[in-house]
């Protein structure tokens, strides 16, 4: 049987690591590569480190701290931000990344899903969606940071990479972002039930009883969190411990 993973996300801006609150407010929590040599010693399942200021400033993921992580770790490894052709993934497997995590670019190209998972294998592609509540209180994908509307529909827009080749959806409730008052069990679980691939959710993770819920009542794969690692008491070690309390089928 699968492993259900717990993730730590880690937020680039100008090189350090930050945490926002609905994609707002940057708060810096340290030096990434510290931060993720950390979280590799408490053995966390995988790692997600995007650079969240790339794509609103058309460049491209910071290679040097990717060399470095990777060079430093040994848990997998995603990385987003910034990636917008074929060479952009090319650069960031290069560097040590497992796996890409692909956002903006997948609804401005959306050819680049298909080709990237022809040329890299689906397993390598993760597909990013963030989203919120629309003036119509409709939820709506939105890209280049969550500051651009896009007028698609998360479940339906995941639906669609899933068939284009991505071998991974990353759901990200942008209200919940860093509110750690619990996740958006109502999207994540309708994605996951619907697509043929690993969902991660993330977003509003506050306590442990959020892992849970996320994997029983959410259905998904894996979830991600940041700042109750980064702003309590609880880690990777305590997270695992308690879900192996309740049952949950996560590496020991």
């Amino acid at each position: 049987m699968v492993k259900m993973r717990i993730i730590p996300l880690l937020l680039l801006k100008n090189g350090r690591l930050v945490k926002t609150v609905q994609f707002s407010g940057y708060r810096d929590v340290g030096d990434p590569v510290a931060t993720a040599k950390i979280y590799d010693a408490q053995r966390a399942d995988e790692m997600i480190l995007l650079d969240i200021e790339a794509s609103k400033e058309n460049r491209g993921t910071l290679l040097n701290i990717v060399r470095e992580v990777s060079g430093e770790c040994f848990m997998p490894l995603g990385v987003g931000g910034g990636i917008r052709a074929l060479g952009d993934i090319r650069l960031l497997l290069q560097s040590g990344a497992d796996k890409v995590v692909i956002n903006t670019a997948a609804v401005e190209d959306p050819s680049l899903v298909r080709k990237a998972a022809k040329k890299f294998g689906c397993s390598t592609i993760v597909v990013s969606i963030d989203y919120k509540k629309n003036s119509a209180g409709r939820p709506e994908v939105f890209v280049r940071g969550g500051s651009k509307s896009t007028g698609l529909d998360p479940v339906e827009w995941a639906i669609k990479v899933v068939a284009e080749g991505a071998g991974e959806i990353m759901l990200t409730s942008i209200e919940r972002d860093g509110m750690m008052r619990g996740i958006d069990l109502d999207i994540i679980r309708t994605v996951a039930d619907l697509v043929s691939v690993p969902v991660i959710c993330s977003g509003g993770v506050g306590t442990l009883e959020d892992f849970k819920r996320g994997f029983i009542d959410g259905h998904v794969s894996a979830v991600g969190a940041g700042s109750i690692f980064h702003f309590t008491d609880q880690s990777i070690i305590k997270t695992r411990r308690y879900l192996v309390g309740e049952g949950i089928n996560v590496r020991r």
